[in-house]
Protein backbone atom coordinates (compact mmCIF):
# COMPACT_ATOMS: atom_id res chain seq x y z
CA UNK A 1 0.00 0.00 0.00
CA UNK A 2 1.34 3.22 -0.83
CA UNK A 3 0.02 7.17 -0.18
CA UNK A 4 -0.48 10.14 -2.20
CA UNK A 5 -0.81 14.05 -1.73
CA UNK A 6 -4.67 15.26 -2.45
CA UNK A 7 -2.82 18.12 -4.67
CA UNK A 8 -1.01 15.19 -6.50
CA UNK A 9 2.55 17.04 -6.53
CA UNK A 10 4.65 14.58 -5.56
CA UNK A 11 5.48 10.96 -6.16
CA UNK A 12 4.10 7.95 -3.37
CA UNK A 13 5.28 7.67 -0.18
CA UNK A 14 4.76 4.18 1.77
CA UNK A 15 3.02 4.44 5.35
CA UNK A 16 6.22 4.91 7.34
CA UNK A 17 7.02 8.16 5.24
CA UNK A 18 3.18 9.14 5.30
CA UNK A 19 3.51 8.63 9.21
CA UNK A 20 6.62 10.76 9.67
CA UNK A 21 6.22 13.61 7.45
CA UNK A 22 3.01 14.41 8.40
CA UNK A 23 2.23 16.68 5.89
CA UNK A 24 3.20 16.46 2.05
CA UNK A 25 5.88 18.66 0.61
CA UNK A 26 3.61 20.14 -1.65
CA UNK A 27 0.99 21.11 1.12
CA UNK A 28 -1.45 18.38 0.52
CA UNK A 29 -2.71 15.70 3.03
CA UNK A 30 -1.56 11.82 2.57
CA UNK A 31 -4.25 9.76 1.11
CA UNK A 32 -4.68 5.86 0.21
CA UNK A 33 -3.72 4.94 -3.68
CA UNK A 34 -6.11 2.02 -3.17
CA UNK A 35 -9.51 1.08 -1.17
CA UNK A 36 -9.49 -2.52 -0.26
CA UNK A 37 -12.73 -4.19 -0.05
CA UNK A 38 -12.73 -5.88 3.54
CA UNK A 39 -14.33 -8.77 5.34
CA UNK A 40 -16.37 -8.06 8.52
CA UNK A 41 -15.11 -8.92 11.64
CA UNK A 42 -15.62 -11.65 13.61
CA UNK A 43 -18.24 -11.89 16.45
CA UNK A 44 -17.29 -11.19 19.50
CA UNK A 45 -13.95 -9.77 18.37
CA UNK A 46 -12.24 -7.20 20.92
CA UNK A 47 -10.78 -3.74 19.55
CA UNK A 48 -7.39 -4.84 19.36
CA UNK A 49 -8.09 -7.60 16.69
CA UNK A 50 -10.44 -5.34 14.74
CA UNK A 51 -7.98 -2.62 14.41
CA UNK A 52 -5.58 -5.20 13.02
CA UNK A 53 -8.21 -6.83 10.70
CA UNK A 54 -8.60 -2.94 9.66
CA UNK A 55 -5.12 -1.62 9.49
CA UNK A 56 -3.09 -4.23 8.46
CA UNK A 57 -3.90 -3.59 4.27
CA UNK A 58 -2.43 0.26 4.71
CA UNK A 59 0.74 -1.21 6.30
CA UNK A 60 1.26 -4.39 4.07
CA UNK A 61 4.52 -4.17 2.68
CA UNK A 62 6.23 -1.42 5.19
CA UNK A 63 8.47 -1.38 7.97
CA UNK A 64 5.56 -1.29 10.39
CA UNK A 65 4.42 -4.47 8.94
CA UNK A 66 5.40 -6.74 11.67
CA UNK A 67 4.76 -4.48 14.65
CA UNK A 68 1.29 -3.59 13.64
CA UNK A 69 0.03 -5.84 15.95
CA UNK A 70 1.97 -4.77 19.31
CA UNK A 71 0.99 -1.26 18.05
CA UNK A 72 -2.81 -1.81 17.95
CA UNK A 73 -2.56 -3.76 21.22
CA UNK A 74 -0.89 -0.96 23.00
CA UNK A 75 -3.60 1.99 21.28
CA UNK A 76 -6.27 0.60 21.88
CA UNK A 77 -6.82 -0.76 25.36
CA UNK A 78 -9.41 0.86 26.47
CA UNK A 79 -13.23 0.70 25.35
CA UNK A 80 -15.20 2.20 23.06
CA UNK A 81 -18.97 0.85 23.65
CA UNK A 82 -22.08 2.11 21.83
CA UNK A 83 -25.10 2.03 24.34
CA UNK A 84 -28.66 2.52 24.00
CA UNK A 85 -30.15 5.89 24.79
CA UNK A 86 -33.61 5.96 23.25
CA UNK A 87 -35.24 2.57 21.74
CA UNK A 88 -37.89 3.77 20.62
CA UNK A 89 -36.11 6.18 18.51
CA UNK A 90 -33.31 3.31 17.69
CA UNK A 91 -31.16 5.91 19.19
CA UNK A 92 -27.53 4.81 20.24
CA UNK A 93 -24.20 6.27 21.88
CA UNK A 94 -20.94 5.07 20.91
CA UNK A 95 -18.77 6.00 23.83
CA UNK A 96 -15.30 7.42 22.73
CA UNK A 97 -14.25 9.12 25.85
CA UNK A 98 -12.94 6.24 27.99
CA UNK A 99 -9.32 6.86 27.24
CA UNK A 100 -6.41 8.20 29.61
CA UNK A 101 -7.32 12.10 28.43
CA UNK A 102 -11.12 11.58 28.27
CA UNK A 103 -11.58 12.22 24.62
CA UNK A 104 -11.72 10.23 21.26
CA UNK A 105 -8.06 11.54 20.33
CA UNK A 106 -6.39 9.24 22.52
CA UNK A 107 -7.06 6.36 20.03
CA UNK A 108 -5.05 8.09 17.22
CA UNK A 109 -2.71 9.76 18.77
CA UNK A 110 -1.72 6.17 21.21
CA UNK A 111 -1.71 4.60 17.85
CA UNK A 112 0.81 7.68 16.15
CA UNK A 113 2.92 7.43 19.14
CA UNK A 114 3.17 3.92 19.33
CA UNK A 115 4.04 3.64 15.49
CA UNK A 116 6.54 6.51 15.21
CA UNK A 117 8.26 4.57 18.52
CA UNK A 118 8.77 1.68 16.26
CA UNK A 119 10.52 3.72 12.87
CA UNK A 120 13.91 5.26 12.67
CA UNK A 121 14.69 8.50 12.78
CA UNK A 122 17.54 10.64 11.25
CA UNK A 123 17.75 12.43 15.10
CA UNK A 124 15.07 13.76 17.51
CA UNK A 125 11.88 13.99 16.12
CA UNK A 126 9.85 17.35 16.94
CA UNK A 127 6.28 16.91 16.56
CA UNK A 128 3.73 20.04 15.92
CA UNK A 129 0.07 19.47 17.29
CA UNK A 130 -1.74 22.64 16.97
CA UNK A 131 -5.17 21.85 19.22
CA UNK A 132 -8.45 24.14 20.05
CA UNK A 133 -8.52 21.48 23.14
CA UNK A 134 -8.80 18.08 23.55
CA UNK A 135 -6.02 17.03 20.39
CA UNK A 136 -2.98 18.54 22.34
CA UNK A 137 -3.78 16.96 25.46
CA UNK A 138 -4.49 13.26 23.71
CA UNK A 139 -0.99 13.92 21.70
CA UNK A 140 0.93 15.15 24.79
CA UNK A 141 0.04 11.90 27.15
CA UNK A 142 0.47 9.77 24.22
CA UNK A 143 4.53 10.75 23.53
CA UNK A 144 5.31 12.01 27.10
CA UNK A 145 8.43 10.76 28.27
CA UNK A 146 8.88 8.54 25.20
CA UNK A 147 12.76 8.51 24.01
CA UNK A 148 13.73 11.01 21.55
CA UNK A 149 11.01 12.55 20.38
CA UNK A 150 9.93 16.45 21.31
CA UNK A 151 6.56 17.75 21.36
CA UNK A 152 5.20 20.75 20.87
CA UNK A 153 1.82 21.51 21.45
CA UNK A 154 0.12 25.36 20.17
CA UNK A 155 -3.47 26.28 21.56
CA UNK A 156 -5.19 29.51 21.45
CA UNK A 157 -4.75 31.41 24.54
CA UNK A 158 -7.58 31.80 26.69
CA UNK A 159 -9.79 29.75 23.91
CA UNK A 160 -9.89 26.49 25.90
CA UNK A 161 -11.76 25.20 29.05
CA UNK A 162 -9.65 25.83 32.27
CA UNK A 163 -9.63 21.28 32.28
CA UNK A 164 -8.20 21.60 28.74
CA UNK A 165 -5.57 23.97 29.45
CA UNK A 166 -4.18 21.70 32.26
CA UNK A 167 -4.38 18.63 30.10
CA UNK A 168 -1.79 21.14 27.72
CA UNK A 169 0.41 22.57 30.40
CA UNK A 170 0.86 19.81 33.21
CA UNK A 171 3.88 17.74 30.97
CA UNK A 172 7.23 19.10 30.87
CA UNK A 173 10.09 17.17 30.11
CA UNK A 174 10.19 16.20 26.34
CA UNK A 175 6.08 17.68 26.32
CA UNK A 176 6.20 22.20 25.79
CA UNK A 177 2.73 24.02 25.65
CA UNK A 178 2.52 27.91 23.73
CA UNK A 179 0.02 29.72 24.33
CA UNK A 180 -0.54 31.44 21.01
CA UNK A 181 -2.08 35.20 20.58
CA UNK A 182 -4.61 34.13 17.83
CA UNK A 183 -7.34 31.33 16.78
CA UNK A 184 -6.95 27.72 16.36
CA UNK A 185 -7.17 28.61 12.99
CA UNK A 186 -3.69 30.64 13.66
CA UNK A 187 -2.13 27.55 15.69
CA UNK A 188 -3.15 25.40 12.20
CA UNK A 189 -1.54 27.70 10.04
CA UNK A 190 1.53 27.77 12.28
CA UNK A 191 1.98 23.90 11.59
CA UNK A 192 1.24 24.15 8.10
CA UNK A 193 3.90 26.85 7.50
CA UNK A 194 6.80 25.17 9.43
CA UNK A 195 6.39 22.24 7.48
CA UNK A 196 7.37 24.26 4.46
CA UNK A 197 9.77 26.08 5.95
CA UNK A 198 13.17 25.12 5.00
CA UNK A 199 15.28 26.50 8.00
CA UNK A 200 13.16 24.54 10.32
CA UNK A 201 13.14 21.67 8.10
CA UNK A 202 16.79 21.85 8.47
CA UNK A 203 16.61 22.41 11.96
CA UNK A 204 14.49 19.30 13.05
CA UNK A 205 12.63 15.83 11.13
CA UNK A 206 9.28 17.74 11.75
CA UNK A 207 5.96 15.58 12.35
CA UNK A 208 2.69 16.39 13.03
CA UNK A 209 -0.35 15.01 15.63
CA UNK A 210 -2.91 16.82 13.94
CA UNK A 211 -5.56 14.92 12.10
CA UNK A 212 -3.42 15.97 9.13
CA UNK A 213 -1.33 13.23 10.03
CA UNK A 214 -2.34 10.33 8.18
CA UNK A 215 -1.55 8.17 11.64
CA UNK A 216 -4.31 9.89 13.69
CA UNK A 217 -6.75 8.68 11.18
CA UNK A 218 -6.56 5.34 10.01
CA UNK A 219 -6.96 4.12 13.76
CA UNK A 220 -10.02 6.56 13.96
CA UNK A 221 -11.85 4.14 11.61
CA UNK A 222 -11.36 1.80 13.29
CA UNK A 223 -14.40 1.95 16.03
CA UNK A 224 -16.75 3.12 13.03
CA UNK A 225 -16.10 0.15 11.56
CA UNK A 226 -16.46 -2.30 14.87
CA UNK A 227 -20.01 -0.29 15.57
CA UNK A 228 -21.60 -0.65 12.75
CA UNK A 229 -20.78 -3.99 11.73
CA UNK A 230 -22.58 -5.04 15.64
CA UNK A 231 -25.48 -3.36 14.79
CA UNK A 232 -25.86 -4.51 11.34
CA UNK A 233 -25.88 -8.22 12.95
CA UNK A 234 -28.14 -6.82 15.45
CA UNK A 235 -30.61 -4.75 13.23
CA UNK A 236 -29.38 -6.11 9.74
CA UNK A 237 -29.41 -2.68 8.86
CA UNK A 238 -26.77 -0.10 7.75
CA UNK A 239 -25.59 2.63 10.67
CA UNK A 240 -26.41 6.29 10.58
CA UNK A 241 -23.48 8.55 12.53
CA UNK A 242 -23.95 11.88 13.76
CA UNK A 243 -20.81 12.90 14.45
CA UNK A 244 -19.09 16.33 16.66
CA UNK A 245 -17.07 18.21 13.66
CA UNK A 246 -14.62 21.00 13.47
CA UNK A 247 -11.36 19.68 11.67
CA UNK A 248 -13.23 16.90 10.32
CA UNK A 249 -10.77 14.11 11.22
CA UNK A 250 -12.98 12.04 12.58
CA UNK A 251 -15.84 12.65 10.50
CA UNK A 252 -13.39 11.79 7.21
CA UNK A 253 -12.49 8.73 9.25
CA UNK A 254 -15.80 7.55 9.07
CA UNK A 255 -16.27 8.41 5.76
CA UNK A 256 -12.94 6.57 4.90
CA UNK A 257 -14.61 3.01 6.93
CA UNK A 258 -17.60 3.40 4.96
CA UNK A 259 -15.47 3.47 1.77
CA UNK A 260 -14.05 0.68 2.69
CA UNK A 261 -17.12 -1.79 2.97
CA UNK A 262 -18.26 -0.61 6.00
CA UNK A 263 -22.25 -0.78 6.61
CA UNK A 264 -22.63 2.90 7.32
CA UNK A 265 -25.63 4.55 6.07
CA UNK A 266 -25.75 8.18 6.53
CA UNK A 267 -23.10 10.54 7.86
CA UNK A 268 -24.73 14.03 9.54
CA UNK A 269 -22.01 16.57 10.89
CA UNK A 270 -22.74 18.38 13.83
CA UNK A 271 -21.36 21.85 13.51
CA UNK A 272 -21.24 24.37 16.02
CA UNK A 273 -21.25 28.13 15.11
CA UNK A 274 -18.43 27.41 12.45
CA UNK A 275 -20.73 27.30 9.30
CA UNK A 276 -17.62 26.75 6.61
CA UNK A 277 -18.78 23.23 6.01
CA UNK A 278 -22.62 23.57 6.24
CA UNK A 279 -22.57 26.34 3.92
CA UNK A 280 -19.71 24.50 1.52
CA UNK A 281 -22.40 21.29 1.33
CA UNK A 282 -25.21 23.65 0.60
CA UNK A 283 -23.84 25.64 -2.11
CA UNK A 284 -20.58 24.25 -3.34
CA UNK A 285 -18.73 26.73 -2.51
CA UNK A 286 -15.74 26.80 -0.01
CA UNK A 287 -15.49 30.32 1.58
CA UNK A 288 -12.81 30.02 4.76
CA UNK A 289 -13.50 32.75 7.25
CA UNK A 290 -11.63 33.58 10.99
CA UNK A 291 -13.30 30.71 13.69
CA UNK A 292 -15.95 32.21 15.94
CA UNK A 293 -15.16 31.38 19.70
CA UNK A 294 -17.84 28.86 21.21
CA UNK A 295 -19.14 26.48 24.27
CA UNK A 296 -17.85 23.48 21.78
CA UNK A 297 -14.59 25.29 21.44
CA UNK A 298 -13.12 21.96 20.30
CA UNK A 299 -14.59 22.42 16.84
CA UNK A 300 -14.01 26.18 16.31
CA UNK A 301 -12.32 25.74 13.18
CA UNK A 302 -12.78 28.21 10.63
CA UNK A 303 -10.92 26.10 7.83
CA UNK A 304 -11.32 22.14 8.52
CA UNK A 305 -7.87 20.71 7.37
CA UNK A 306 -9.55 17.32 6.43
CA UNK A 307 -12.15 18.56 4.40
CA UNK A 308 -9.58 18.69 1.69
CA UNK A 309 -9.10 14.49 2.13
CA UNK A 310 -13.31 14.19 1.45
CA UNK A 311 -13.15 16.51 -1.78
CA UNK A 312 -10.57 13.82 -3.10
CA UNK A 313 -12.90 11.18 -2.52
CA UNK A 314 -15.84 12.44 -3.79
CA UNK A 315 -13.95 14.15 -6.90
CA UNK A 316 -14.14 17.67 -8.31
CA UNK A 317 -18.52 17.08 -8.08
CA UNK A 318 -20.31 18.80 -5.04
CA UNK A 319 -20.43 15.95 -2.53
CA UNK A 320 -23.34 14.55 -2.01
CA UNK A 321 -26.57 14.85 0.33
CA UNK A 322 -27.34 11.44 0.30
CA UNK A 323 -24.05 10.55 1.59
CA UNK A 324 -23.40 13.53 3.31
CA UNK A 325 -24.43 15.81 5.55
CA UNK A 326 -24.39 19.09 8.05
CA UNK A 327 -25.79 21.40 10.47
CA UNK A 328 -24.88 24.61 12.22
CA UNK A 329 -25.74 24.66 16.26
CA UNK A 330 -25.61 27.58 17.99
CA UNK A 331 -24.55 28.01 21.75
CA UNK A 332 -28.10 28.51 23.19
CA UNK A 333 -29.05 25.33 21.23
CA UNK A 334 -26.34 23.81 22.77
CA UNK A 335 -27.25 24.75 26.44
CA UNK A 336 -30.97 23.80 25.77
CA UNK A 337 -29.99 20.23 24.19
CA UNK A 338 -27.53 19.69 27.62
CA UNK A 339 -30.54 20.52 29.66
CA UNK A 340 -32.83 18.38 28.23
CA UNK A 341 -31.51 15.13 27.80
CA UNK A 342 -30.02 15.42 31.23
CA UNK A 343 -33.78 15.54 32.49
CA UNK A 344 -35.26 13.10 30.19
CA UNK A 345 -32.56 10.61 29.89
CA UNK A 346 -30.39 11.47 33.09
CA UNK A 347 -27.31 12.29 30.15
CA UNK A 348 -24.95 14.06 30.37
CA UNK A 349 -23.11 15.64 27.14
CA UNK A 350 -20.07 17.46 26.96
CA UNK A 351 -20.86 20.78 24.83
CA UNK A 352 -19.32 19.21 21.60
CA UNK A 353 -21.63 15.86 21.96
CA UNK A 354 -24.33 18.17 22.76
CA UNK A 355 -24.57 19.66 19.47
CA UNK A 356 -24.41 16.02 17.77
CA UNK A 357 -27.54 15.57 19.65
CA UNK A 358 -29.27 18.34 18.59
CA UNK A 359 -28.22 17.69 14.98
CA UNK A 360 -30.29 14.63 15.42
CA UNK A 361 -33.34 16.20 16.87
CA UNK A 362 -33.17 18.28 14.09
CA UNK A 363 -33.46 15.45 11.23
CA UNK A 364 -36.33 14.79 8.81
CA UNK A 365 -38.39 12.49 10.10
CA UNK A 366 -38.19 10.54 7.27
CA UNK A 367 -34.41 10.41 7.68
CA UNK A 368 -34.99 10.05 11.31
CA UNK A 369 -36.71 6.59 10.59
CA UNK A 370 -33.94 5.29 8.74
CA UNK A 371 -32.30 3.87 12.16
CA UNK A 372 -30.23 2.91 13.84
CA UNK A 373 -28.43 6.29 14.12
CA UNK A 374 -26.03 6.82 16.49
CA UNK A 375 -24.55 10.07 18.29
CA UNK A 376 -20.56 10.29 18.62
CA UNK A 377 -20.04 11.40 21.98
CA UNK A 378 -16.51 12.87 21.12
CA UNK A 379 -15.61 13.77 25.09
CA UNK A 380 -16.07 13.52 28.69
CA UNK A 381 -18.68 16.08 30.03
CA UNK A 382 -15.99 16.48 32.84
CA UNK A 383 -13.83 18.35 30.64
CA UNK A 384 -16.32 21.06 30.47
CA UNK A 385 -17.63 21.28 33.99
CA UNK A 386 -17.26 24.78 34.35
CA UNK A 387 -19.83 25.31 31.52
CA UNK A 388 -22.07 22.04 31.87
CA UNK A 389 -22.49 21.88 36.07
CA UNK A 390 -24.24 24.88 35.68
CA UNK A 391 -27.02 23.61 33.27
CA UNK A 392 -27.97 20.71 34.91
CA UNK A 393 -27.61 21.98 38.51
CA UNK A 394 -25.10 19.07 39.44
CA UNK A 395 -21.37 18.13 39.57
CA UNK A 396 -19.92 16.37 37.06
CA UNK A 397 -17.74 13.25 38.19
CA UNK A 398 -14.44 13.38 37.27
CA UNK A 399 -12.49 10.23 35.58
CA UNK A 400 -9.24 9.61 37.71
CA UNK A 401 -7.57 10.14 35.22
CA UNK A 402 -8.00 13.81 34.61
CA UNK A 403 -8.01 14.43 38.33
CA UNK A 404 -4.50 13.21 38.50
CA UNK A 405 -3.73 15.99 36.30
CA UNK A 406 -4.30 18.40 38.83
CA UNK A 407 -1.91 17.44 40.49
CA UNK A 408 1.09 18.28 38.45
CA UNK A 409 2.50 21.74 38.02
CA UNK A 410 1.19 23.68 35.17
CA UNK A 411 3.69 25.88 32.67
CA UNK A 412 3.32 27.29 28.95
CA UNK A 413 5.15 29.58 26.84
CA UNK A 414 3.19 32.50 25.64
CA UNK A 415 4.31 33.80 21.69
CA UNK A 416 2.64 35.68 19.13
CA UNK A 417 0.32 34.30 16.20
CA UNK A 418 4.05 34.29 14.02
CA UNK A 419 6.71 31.32 12.05
CA UNK A 420 9.24 33.88 13.55
CA UNK A 421 7.80 34.06 17.40
CA UNK A 422 7.40 29.95 17.29
CA UNK A 423 11.15 28.91 15.52
CA UNK A 424 12.32 31.03 18.39
CA UNK A 425 10.57 28.95 20.47
CA UNK A 426 11.01 25.47 19.44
Amino acid sequence: MQFVSTRNGEPRVSLSEALTRGLAGDGGLFVPTEWPQLTAPPVQAQLPAIALQLLEPFAAGDALQATLPDITREAFDFPAPCVPLDTERNLHVLELFHGPTAAFKDFGARFLAAALARLPHRGRLQILVATSGDTGGAVAAAFFGRPGVEVAVLFPKGLVSATQERQLTCWGGNVRSFAVHGRFDDCQRLVKQAFTDPQLRARFELSSANSINLGRLLPQMVYYWATSFALQRAQGRATSFVIPSGNLGNATACVWARRLGAPIGHIVLAHNANRTVPDYLESGQLRPRESVATLSSAMDVGHPSNLERLVALFGEARIPREALSAQSIDDEATRQRIRADFQRYGRIWCPHSAVAAEAHARLPPALAAQGPWVLVASAHPAKFREIVEPLIGRTVPMPETLARLFERPSHCTEIDATLEALARSL
